[in-house]
């Protein structure tokens, strides 16, 4: 390729934001006709559909009969504190941080919650020695660094005899990689990611050894309203049932369940994680023979497949941050991209969201087009 070839083709859907991100492929607006606007979610109707979210979540992911599935306000970091609002305190944290998210549950455990929490963290790229992790403590980690682009590979370092909790961060790692849900007591998502559904809402599963902390520790702080899941010692059941805490955008709920069918065509689970790795790879089989570019994680076993972050290696860049900068600013400048810069805490460099929603032909198209905005960005330089 010359340094200034148009590449012949484009991604069909440009938007590779991590968050909110891709609808479904051939999303239409229309799909939402059966929402019911106007109606209260406490109605017939709307327990039913928030109820029918929750069964389809649990069918589409493989949650266990056992565990509990709850629709809560504030996204996933809604999910995340009203977890640690209540359940962290009972004994000793420890709190694992590979990216900015897990840098803020770092801050609100220790900061606002006061714990005396055991810190463990690891640079862009890297996670944490899971060996060196005592899970007979309460353990708080993100599955998938949506701002590192680097996941745990699997559940092997967490014990099943474990005395701790685990709670589990996995926004950008639900419906697109396989979670061992018997290594995990407390798992938090957003449909916004990896579904491609409206923000606002937040997702909260919970173990049975997760239910019965809630049951038998009172935590020393005070507890807002929305995060309360207890009354009188015993789980509040309606919020797992679809009433939930605070008033949900139905709309929302029936595009998260439009979305939640499409996964079901798909053969669920099995077919989105299909889809996030042939995305992946794709931008990986592009970057293999670069010199000038290079995946953000360190070890390809644990580089994600769903937030990919790049970084340019090539010595000849003079500012690393305004290149990088730059060359997302050409990519949405040229439609190809939207949304495609490293996130603002992160190492310099692109995030292409290569999710489950995403078409793999769309990613592949993307990748000369980075090569393209590379070289015009270099010789402009």
């Amino acid at each position: 390729m010359t340094d200034h070839a148009i590449p012949a083709t484009r991604p069909a859907n440009p938007r590779f934001s991590s968050g909110p991100c891709a609808k479904i492929p051939q999303y239409d607006l229309n799909m939402l006709s059966d929402a019911p606007l106007g109606r209260s979610h406490r109605s017939a109707v709307g327990k039913s559909k928030l109820a029918e979210a929750i069964d389809l979540t649990r069918k589409v992911l493989g949650v266990p009969d056992d565990y509990r599935i709850g629709i809560v306000p504030g996204s996933d970091t809604g999910a995340v504190e009203m977890a640690m609002w209540t359940m962290l305190g009972e004994r000793p944290v420890e709190m694992l941080a590979w990216e900015s998210f897990g840098e803020g549950w770092v801050t609100d455990a220790v900061k606002q919650l006061k714990l005396d929490a055991t810190v463990r963290k690891a640079d862009y790229g890297h996670i944490v020695d899971l060996a060196e992790v005592d899970f007979d403590r309460d353990v708080v980690f993100t599955w998938n660094g949506t701002t590192s682009g680097v996941r745990v590979p699997n559940g092997d370092a967490i014990p099943a005899d474990r005395a701790g909790l685990t709670i589990c961060d996995a926004t950008s790692a639900a419906f697109a990689m396989e979670l061992p849900w018997d290594k995990l007591d407390v798992t938090t998502f957003s449909w916004q990611k990896v579904l491609g559904g409206e923000g606002a809402h937040g997702v909260l599963i919970l173990s049975p050894r997760a239910v019965e902390r809630l049951e038998t520790f009172t935590p020393d702080r005070p507890l807002p309203k929305i995060f309360r899941m207890t009354k009188g010692g015993k789980l509040i059941e309606g919020i797992f049932k679809g009433e939930t805490i605070n008033t949900p955008s139905m709309l929302a709920v029936e595009d998260y369940l439009v979305a939640l069918k499409w996964a079901e065509g798909l053969g669920g689970l099995k077919g989105l994680v299909a889809r996030a790795d042939a995305n992946a790879k794709a931008v990986a089989d592009f970057i293999a023979d670069k010199d000038w570019i290079a995946n953000l994680a360190a070890d390809p076993a644990t580089a994600s497949t769903t937030s990919v972050c790049l970084k340019f290696t090539d010595p000849a860049i003079k500012d690393g941050a305004a290149f990088a900068k730059a060359v997302a600013k050409r990519l949405e400048k040229e439609g190809v991209a939207l949304d495609a810069g490293a996130y603002r805490d992160a190492p310099a460099g692109l995030r292409i969201w290569c999710g489950s929603t995403v078409e793999t032909a769309d990613v592949a198209a993307l990748m000369p087009w980075v090569e393209w905005a590379y070289r015009a960005e270099l010789a402009a330089q």
